[in-house]
């Protein structure tokens, strides 16, 4: 049977980007302006619900002060109201999503990301499984305004091809279904930016893990949780591989 957990956060998340879209349409003087706008509206909208479905959870969001509770709490729902406010801002673009990830007793249980532009919803549920892989080089998703020097020296090393996108959240995406081979972040990041992703990545059947091969961990007492890999199962070993040779390149002696 299937948890109410996978079912409410993939309901959050839909409903919080169907707000976050007339959010956006709506007049704004400027791009600050519109994100603001998305970044308070969408997290008021989340937290609000949670209280009202799940009282007794914790939660933590990045638009929230953070409440200490959580940490002795057995359930946190760990949501980004608005991952890629600068794509969010910027009319036309699709790369901009919502997290609602639920972490239960030292793991994640149930997640959903929404790309509210794309009209699409990817959850745990267990609805969605990655296409199979296809010919050529591998593909690695990679920030299209701050590229991190490490993924541009992996592709070269793997011979693979960056794909630019925006949010965190589009770019795990891409690589559930199917559009990309890979995501690696190596550029600072905390919880909310990973927990839902990791979680749908993971219900899909792809590798996630820290850049060293290490557990992911989340509702730590410091949310700051900098790096990611996302990939295809059947390149995680080679990936690591060339992760950890190109780490050991630039250890100092």
């Amino acid at each position: 049977m299937t948890s109410p957990d996978h079912a409410t956060a993939a309901q959050l998340a839909t409903a919080a980007g169907e707000l976050l879209l007339q959010v956006r349409a709506r007049p704004h003087p400027d791009a600050d302006a519109r994100k603001a706008a998305g970044d308070g509206e969408a997290h008021r909208f989340l937290v609000g619900r949670l209280a009202q479905l799940r009282p007794d959870d914790a939660v933590l969001s990045e638009e929230g002060a953070d409440d200490p509770v959580r940490l002795v709490s057995d359930r946190v729902w760990i949501v980004d109201p608005l991952d890629g406010t600068r794509e969010f801002s910027e009319p036309g673009r699709a790369d901009w999503a919502v997290h609602v990830a639920l972490w239960e007793r030292g793991e994640l249980v149930a997640g959903a990301v929404a790309l509210p532009a794309a009209g699409l919803t990817l959850a745990t549920d267990g609805g969605h499984r990655v296409p199979a892989a296809v010919d050529g080089p591998v593909r690695l998703a990679v920030s299209r305004s701050r590229p991190p020097s490490l993924v541009q020296a992996l592709a070269g090393r793997l011979g693979a091809r960056l794909v630019p996108m925006g949010s965190a959240g589009a770019k795990a995406m891409s690589v559930v279904r199917g559009e990309t081979d890979a995501y690696v972040h190596g550029g600072g990041q905390y919880e909310w930016d990973s927990a839902a992703p990791v979680a749908v990545a993971r219900a899909a059947g792809l590798h996630a893990s820290r850049l060293d091969g290490s557990a992911l961990r989340y509702n730590r007492p410091d949310p700051y949780l900098p790096d990611l890999l996302i990939c295809r199962p059947e390149l995680a070993d080679g990936m690591l591989s060339a992760l950890a040779e190109q780490a050991g390149e630039h250890q100092p002696g």
